[in-house]
């Protein structure tokens, strides 16, 4: 209920953000591989992810907003036993406020666009077999806006991380991590082979280890990169530019929610999954 409360007040809120919005972009997203993991479980399970993404400028800064379904197969299973595969949603929201247009002071520098200020949150609810993941983390920290064709963003993000899963051997109460780091990048770069239009976009998060985790064992530091080149359709459809796209994206996930790749969750905390990846922009 926590969690529906939430995404009913984001939604209110963004839907008056974007009455106010400089520009706006919102895109249904559908994502497929065979190749994803999950510690404890294994590799090679497949998933359907089903997204929605909205990401917008206003007079101080930008909105990012993002939520995924997750639908595995049976490798991953919704209860001990079932052929039924687990569901997961998981919701990221960031605010930039960029300093320039707050303060009115530049700080454009050699290869800097801007300096903003960054924070969010993260939350997710999965129900599957083992960890029923209850994620909540909430974010801050500086952005560097660097000056490249398309965009790259620079944040060093201080995370406060809570989590309340529910297992066969334990029904915990929130369990708060230490607040540890990310140096987390995102970028979208425009470019073209011959006349074919393309975009190289995604995101790098390198994440520090985050103490002990809920059964007093250590964390791990996490690298999560996901990237994808897409091609732009839409003129096969007579829509405008950015409307269909459709790509290859590839996902590396090393000690995935800072489980040791190398311990007991062995290979399902090491991720390499490439997915097909389709966009519709409106």
């Amino acid at each position: 209920m926590k969690h529906k409360l939430s995404l009913i007040a984001f939604t209110a809120l963004t839907s008056l953000a974007a009455q106010a919005a400089d520009w706006s972009d919102t895109s249904l997203t559908y994502r497929h591989g065979s190749k994803f993991a999950e510690p404890y479980e294994g590799n090679d399970i497949s998933k359907n992810v089903v997204g929605l993404s909205h990401v917008s400028g206003y007079k101080y800064g930008s909105n990012f907003f993002n939520v995924d379904m997750l639908m595995s197969d049976s490798k991953d299973p919704a209860s001990a036993g079932s052929k039924e595969g687990a569901r997961e949603v998981y919701v990221v929201y960031r605010n930039t406020v960029d300093l320039e247009k707050a303060t009115g002071k530049s700080f454009k520098a050699a290869g800097v666009r801007g300096l903003g200020v960054t924070a969010g949150f993260d939350f997710n609810t999965k129900t599957d077999a083992g960890y029923n993941s209850k994620k909540e983390m909430w974010v801050a920290g500086p952005t560097l806006m660097l000056d490249v064709p398309g965009f790259l963003n620079v944040s060093l993000l201080a995370l406060a991380e809570s989590n309340a899963p529910s297992t066969a051997t334990l029904v915990a109460k929130r369990y708060n991590y230490d607040t540890h780091y990310m140096l987390g990048l995102v970028w979208g770069t425009p470019f073209s082979l011959g006349s074919v239009p393309l975009s190289f976009e995604g995101f790098a998060n390198f994440i520090g280890a985050k103490g002990k985790n809920e059964f007093g064992g250590d964390t791990k530091a996490e690298t999560l990169i996901d990237m994808q080149v897409m091609y732009d359709m839409s003129s096969a459809f007579g829509a405008g530019k950015n409307t269909f796209k459709a790509g290859l994206e590839y996902q590396y996930w090393k000690n995935k929610f800072g489980n040791d790749a190398n311990g007991a969750a062995g290979s399902g905390a090491f991720a390499k999954t490439p997915m097909i990846r389709a966009e519709y922009h409106f």
